[in-house]
């Protein structure tokens, strides 16, 4: 390689061509919208090599829980295998270091079950009473010291404390729901459906079907007992049936799926932690049929920048991105999806959805492009019963 001194009119030569190719990237960059220092950074890094989801199950065919894992590179699942045989494992929650998996017994005489992870298995620690009939959800509040579960079949919601060990004591609380609504099929009474605790305000927000309430409890983290906030609620429109919730990961917003009339209703977080309504918009494609429809699931991608919602009998998700004022804009609607879409999951760093297909007891990936679209990998397995979707962090 021949040598070029530090000065001189060669070297002032070669500067000036690194100079001008620089300039005229900066500039090609401006026209495409990209600003010069991004040239390098705007480029995706890449995710993990797997990601390990459970899946719960739910209904005749139901084996319990079931563990999969997906490649990060192809969206290729692995045959789920049964880690915990119960019945009717409808819906899991993890404990917030993961340490724990924690699943529904969706019974008359409801119970919940503890488990704890060594390394692709679960062994059973304990379980507990529901204090109700069906449990249909349940969540571990963020300091991993409670866990609260809401019963469909009796209306109410519970809480119970969780030992060091992972396991559950008994009951330190449980509320009634009072109510109904106008759909003399639906709503007879109360039918909790969901809780969620508030990324910030540290209250739990309980979806309720037979009333058309959201909800809202303070949790005593001392004791663990439950009480009504003031507002003690949240209403979506007579008659919609809320089923479940998802917080925008700022905490300003809430959006809520309604089961009964397939909408998606969004509401602006207030501070004394009330939920104040902005929009309701259609989860299915204008002149759908809704016969035999329902929503099911819903999440917020963990960037904040998208929502997706499951309408089962329709089996689709609706995609819609999210306004800076938490406002919906319809992306796509995604057809085909595994029959009844009961529920699905999103990785931690929102590249991948699955999504189970309870009818069709399978489970299909989805890539999330930027943009939050899904793509179909068409990567599908035999999952029967599937009912929900719970990614590992």
């Amino acid at each position: 390689m021949p040598h070029f001194p530090a000065s001189g009119p060669v070297w002032l030569f070669v500067c000036s061509v690194a100079l001008a190719v620089q300039s005229l990237g900066a500039q090609g960059a401006e026209k495409e919208g990209v600003a010069p220092q991004a040239l390098v950074s705007s480029a995706p890094s890449e995710g993990p090599a797997e990601y390990v989801f459970y899946v719960g199950t739910s209904g005749p065919k139901a084996q319990g829980v079931l563990r999969s894992v997906l490649d990060g590179r192809t969206g290729k699942l692995s045959d789920p295998a049964v880690v915990a045989e119960m019945k009717s494992a409808s819906y899991l929650a993890l404990s917030p270091d993961s340490r724990f998996l924690y699943a529904t017994a969706e019974s008359a005489q409801g119970a919940v079950a503890a488990f704890v992870r060594e390394g692709d298995k679960l062994r059973l620690l304990n379980t507990e009473s529901s204090r109700g009939k069906g449990p249909a959800h349940l969540t571990v509040d963020p300091s991993g010291r409670h866990l609260l579960v809401v019963n469909y079949g009796s209306g109410s919601t519970t809480a119970l404390p969780v030992k060091a060990d992972g396991s559950l004591s008994p009951s330190s609380s449980s509320l009634q729901h009072v109510g109904k609504g106008p759909n003399a099929a639906r709503q007879v009474g109360p039918h909790a459906h969901g809780v969620y605790f508030h990324p910030k305000n540290g209250r739990a927000y309980v979806p309720d079907l037979g009333t058309d309430d959201v909800f809202i409890y303070k949790l005593d983290s001392a004791q663990g007992l439950l009480a009504p906030n003031q507002p003690a609620s949240g209403r979506v429109a007579a008659g919609a049936g809320p089923r479940h919730l998802a917080f925008h990961p700022s905490g300003d917003f809430a959006y809520v799926n309604n089961e009964l009339n397939m909408t998606v209703t969004v509401f602006a977080v207030q501070a004394d932690g009330g939920l104040k309504e902005s929009q309701t918009i259609d989860t299915l494609p204008a002149g759908a049929d809704k016969k035999g429809v329902s929503t099911a699931e819903i999440f917020v991608r963990p960037d904040g920048k998208t929502l997706y919602v499951s309408n089962r009998g329709h089996d689709s998700i609706a995609a819609y991105s999210i306004a800076a004022d938490g406002r919906l804009t319809l992306l796509q609607h995604v057809l085909g999806v595994p029959a009844t879409p009961r529920g699905f999951g999103l990785s931690a760093d929102g590249r991948w959805l699955v999504c189970a297909g309870q009818k069709s007891g399978t489970l299909n990936a989805y890539r999330i492009e930027a943009d939050g679209r899904l793509t179909d990998t068409r990567q599908a397995v035999a999952a029967p019963a599937a009912a929900c979707v719970v990614f590992v962090p």
